[in-house]
């Protein structure tokens, strides 16, 4: 990757590592539904008086089919199915499920007939990045349910399949631009189900405010706009990368924040999800072109 792609890749590793802490302090005293709504509030705040005032609002929504696809892909549907899983399945093993993403998003590239070619080598830093995880996270099986686990499993093709969406139906809409308007429109699907609760809002404590609204600013607004950007450079698979890493550094703001300890696991993880990342995002070899040829024989005095 080049150095504005390696740029964006450790900032968004960084920046979705940071939900794990932060919705760790909230969902004590919100409920996912208003979590959701809180975030998606906030992050439209910023960004969507940004995209009317630039005049990116009505180009964008001319591409309004992509953008509800994109939203349902990428927010509405994997969020709350997130929190529906996380009822009866560790937040380890939603981790290490969530982190099939980029194997998930190859499949959906060669299905949706991609160029790029998926080599053994970035095979490889994705199995040993998921080993990585697994080691990092453990596992517990233990009480899985087939509905939680259906329901990651409808994560993973989201995740995997809205870049798709941004690479291909949406390649001329602004990234700010797009998030808004899937921000706004993810609110306004919530709403029916957090405003009835929202009195409870005032009894909510400073740290969990402070979490709500850095999850709105930190993790939704900014994190969108450079995910586009990230997309636009490295392509959809390699930026979905990025999900070996997050679960790694939401350990590590565990052990460095929340007091949390520093296992054998991590240790012996935190290595395999590094090595696993930089061979998954190499770049492919671009095979000569017989025509590329011949023009170079030809220019060949």
């Amino acid at each position: 990757m080049s150095r504005r792609g390696w740029a964006l890749f450790l900032t968004m590793s960084v920046i979705w590592g940071i939900p794990y802490l932060l919705i760790k302090v909230a969902v004590d005293e919100v409920s996912p539904e208003m979590l959701v709504f809180v975030r998606c509030v906030v992050g439209a705040a910023l960004l969507l008086p940004w995209t009317v005032a630039t005049g990116r609002l009505r180009p964008a929504l001319r591409h309004w089919r992509a953008l509800l696809l994109f939203t349902v892909l990428e927010m509405a549907g994997p969020w709350f199915l997130i929190a529906y899983a996380e009822g009866t399945l560790s937040s380890s093993l939603t981790g290490l499920l969530v982190a099939g993403v980029p194997f998930v998003a190859a499949l959906a590239a060669r299905a949706a007939g991609e160029e790029e070619r998926l080599t053994p080598v970035r095979i490889l830093g994705m199995a040993i990045g998921v080993a990585g995880i697994a080691v990092l996270l453990g596992l517990d099986f233990h009480g899985a349910q087939l509905l939680p686990l259906l329901a990651i499993g409808l994560v993973l093709i989201g995740y995997a399949t809205g870049p798709l969406v941004v690479t291909r139906a949406l390649p001329d809409v602004s990234g700010v631009a797009a998030s808004s308007i899937a921000l706004f429109v993810t609110a306004v699907v919530y709403a029916p189900f957090a405003l009835p609760d929202a009195g409870g809002l005032a009894e909510v404590s400073a740290p969990a405010w402070s979490s709500l609204i850095g999850l709105g600013v930190v993790c939704t607004a900014l994190a969108l706009a450079l995910f586009f950007a990230l997309i636009r450079e490295v392509g959809p698979q390699r930026a979905l990368v990025i999900t070996f890493v997050n679960p790694a550094v939401a350990v590590l703001l565990g052990v460095v924040l929340l007091d949390e300890p520093f296992t054998l696991g991590i240790a012996l993880g935190l290595p395999l999800v590094l090595v696993g990342c930089v061979l998954a995002t190499r770049r492919s070899p671009v095979p000569s072109r017989p025509s590329e040829l011949c023009d170079v024989d030809s220019a060949v005095p």
